[in-house]
């Protein structure tokens, strides 16, 4: 397949203009697939300025950049006009300190974290992992410490740590950010599951939706609804929420560490999971609203569309 001269003059002015070049779906703020997310999480942890190209928007450019490069996938990093490669040599890269070498960054800090894993997580752990042969356990840490579990192969590079008989895969970054956690095996309202807890993080209360409605008419409360627009145009946000994805996480995390803030989703379990980062991020009154929007339809406003 040729490509068209004008898609190759837009992208060679593209590469002419940043050193530093990510094609992607989505943009660095709103990575619109899980390699671009994968890829601008490990950008972001070296650079604080780097150009993105969201193909979603250009269907000429997202077929154009496959036939420039001859790489057949997005994401695509381009450094001083070069190819770099996919989401996965990114993150290889990442780990073994080349990618630290190409943008002159210190080389990372691979000294292993102390982590402890309880009986009932390790225990847990074991049952779901027992039948996955060949592959390793990893747990990722990002900045605003989001955290994730995967099971995949184990890297030549990876920071390996064993605790209560549990073999855990870290990169770098996760690794330093890993320091003094606790793993845990937690029953909640919406189920049981691994937790984390970071050194310092305070506990995450928990509110019905009666307690919401009362602490919003006291003005007791900051409300954030976590939903994806799709979920809003569902059922909209309740008259005093904001609303994460609109205002973003810098924005809420400048606010007084002090300041009571109770998060709201759908059916209240990925609110736990926003409401746990901003506990760890040190602040002191935090909840979650159990149930989500679907128990204030249910319960509160029968006007709210439930979905």
């Amino acid at each position: 397949m040729s490509l068209d001269p004008a898609t190759r003059d837009r992208i060679e002015t593209l590469l002419k203009d940043h050193r530093v070049v990510l094609f992607m779906k989505g943009d660095r703020q709103q990575p619109m697939c899980g390699f671009s997310a994968a890829a601008t999480n490990t950008l972001n942890e070296l650079l604080p300025e780097y150009h993105t190209v969201n193909v979603l928007d250009d269907p000429e450019i997202r077929e154009g950049i496959k036939v420039f490069g001859d790489w057949p996938t997005i994401p695509q990093l381009y450094v001083g006009g070069e190819l770099v490669g996919g989401a996965d040599i990114i993150r290889q890269m990442y780990a073994s300190g080349e990618l630290h070498g190409l943008f002159g960054a210190a080389a990372p800090d691979r000294t292993p974290p102390q982590i402890t894993i309880t009986d009932k997580a390790a225990e847990a752990i074991q049952a779901g992992i027992s039948s996955a042969q060949g592959l390793a356990l990893h747990l990722e840490i990002g900045p605003e410490h989001s955290a994730g579990f995967q099971l995949a192969p184990a890297g030549d590079h990876d920071i390996v740590v064993t605790a209560n008989g549990i073999e855990v895969h870290f990169d770098p970054g996760s690794a330093q950010r890993a320091k003094g956690i606790v793993i845990d095996w937690v029953s909640t309202v919406q189920g049981e599951g691994l937790s984390l807890k970071f050194p310092g993080a305070q506990s995450i209360g928990s509110l019905s939706v009666q307690q919401l409605k009362q602490r919003l008419a006291d003005d007791e409360v900051v409300l954030v609804d976590v939903r994806p627009a799709a979920g809003r145009a569902q059922a909209a946000p309740l008259a005093l929420a904001r609303v994460l994805e609109e205002e973003g996480y810098d924005a809420l995390a400048a606010l007084p560490k002090d300041t009571a803030l109770a998060f709201i989703c759908h059916h209240g379990n990925s609110s736990r999971a926003m409401a746990e980062r901003f506990a760890a991020h040190g602040f002191t009154n935090v909840f979650n609203v159990e149930g989500g929007m679907d128990a204030w339809a249910s319960e509160i406003d029968s006007s709210v569309p439930r979905y």
